[in-house]
C-alpha cells in the first residue's frame, strides 16, 4: 500500500485518526465499505483468534472501531493498547486510507451494491437521531455537506442511494480488487459467505495463519451464522455502547441478498447498470454480483 495515504472524512469517520497508530505485526483490520458485511468479518475474525464460539466481551470492544468519531481517539487506542490476545480492528476506510504495515492484514468484504441499498436504507432508519445529535455536539459536524431529505418511499431511497453513493462504495472495493493477489489482503465477498460460510472460515484461518482443531470448526462456524448471530444482536450489533440504534435486532434484520429486485423496476436497474459500468470495469462488474472471483 503506496504512501501518501488518501484522507477520508465522511459522515462518521475520519481517517487522519489512523495517523500515529502503533500496530503490531499480527494486526487484523478489517476494512469494508458500510453495510457490505463487517460486522460478519469482525465476528469471524474474532471466533477464530479467541478460538471459542462464546466472545469475553461484546464484539465492539474485542473490535473497535478506529476512525469513528464519536469517541474519543485515546480512549479508543487504549482499549486496543489493553488487549492481549491477537487484535481486529474495524474501519470503513479504503485501504488507500491505512497505513502500511508490515505483516497486518487488511481484511475486505464485497457485496452486490444493490444490497448494500437496501440494507442502507433499513440501517439508517433505525439509527436512533437524538442520540447522533448528541454526540456529533461533542465531536463536531459530519461535515458531509448538504444531502438531500432520505425519500420516505424505500425504492427511492434505494436510488438515491444508486445516484449518491454507489461510487464511493465501488471504489472502496475496486481498491481492494485491485490488491487482491497481495499476500497481506484477503478480499472475500457476501455471496461466498453465504453459500458456503465454513469453506471461507477455513480460507480465512489459513490466510491469518491460524490453526484450529477440527473438533471446534462445526461450533465456530454455526456461531457465525446470520440466524445466531441475530439472537445474540446485543452482543454483536456494531453499537460501540453508544446506544446508535432504535433497536440492536434490527441490525441484523435480514441476511439474505437480492431483496432489491423488490423495488426496483427494470428502468431502475438498467439505470443501475449504466452508473455502474461508468464505474468498473466487466470483470469488477461481475465478481461485486456474484463473487467467487477472488
Amino acid at each position: 500500500m503506496a504512501a501518501p495515504r488518501a484522507r477520508y472524512r465522511t459522515g462518521l469517520t475520519d481517517s487522519s485518526r489512523w495517523d500515529g497508530f502503533a500496530f503490531r505485526p499480527d494486526d487484523i483490520v478489517v476494512s469494508t465499505p458500510s453495510k457490505c458485511g463487517t460486522t460478519w468479518a469482525q465476528m469471524i475474525c474474532a471466533l477464530l483468534v479467541i478460538g471459542t464460539p462464546e466472545l469475553p466481551a461484546p464484539l465492539t470492544a474485542l473490535s473497535p472501531w478506529l476512525d469513528m468519531r464519536l469517541r474519543p481517539i485515546e480512549e479508543v487506542r487504549a482499549t486496543l493498547d489493553r488487549q492481549t490476545h491477537r487484535r481486529v480492528i474495524k474501519t470503513h476506510t479504503p485501504l488507500d486510507g491505512l497505513p502500511a504495515a508490515p505483516g497486518v492484514t487488511y481484511v475486505v468484504v464485497g457485496r452486490d451494491p444493490r444490497d448494500v441499498a437496501v440494507s442502507m436504507s433499513h440501517h439508517r432508519a433505525n439509527l436512533d437521531g437524538s442520540v447522533l445529535a448528541r454526540l456529533f455536539a461533542v465531536a463536531g459536524p459530519a461535515q458531509e455537506g448538504t444531502r438531500p431529505p432520505r425519500p420516505s418511499d424505500p425504492r427511492l431511497r434505494v436510488l438515491q442511494w444508486i445516484d449518491q453513493d454507489l461510487r464511493e462504495t465501488v471504489w472502496h472495493l475496486a481498491d481492494a480488487w485491485s490488491r487482491r493477489d497481495d499476500s497481506q489482503v484477503v478480499l472475500l465477498h457476501y455471496a461466498d459467505l453465504s453459500r458456503n460460510l465454513a469453506g471461507q472460515m477455513r480460507l480465512v484461518a489459513a490466510r491469518l495463519g491460524v490453526d484450529v482443531p477440527e473438533s471446534r470448526w462445526p461450533e465456530l462456524v454455526r456461531a457465525a451464522t446470520f440466524g445466531d448471530m441475530r439472537q445474540r444482536a446485543g452482543q454483536l450489533a456494531p453499537d460501540e455502547g453508544l446506544g446508535l440504534f432504535s433497536d440492536n435486532g434490527r441490525f441484523f434484520r435480514s441476511g439474505s441478498s437480492g431483496q432489491w429486485r423488490q423495488l426496483l423496476t427494470e428502468a431502475d436497474e438498467a439505470h443501475y447498470q449504466r452508473r455502474l459500468a461508468a464505474l468498473t470495469p466487466a470483470d469488477l462488474r461481475h465478481w461485486l454480483h456474484h463473487g467467487g472471483g477472488a
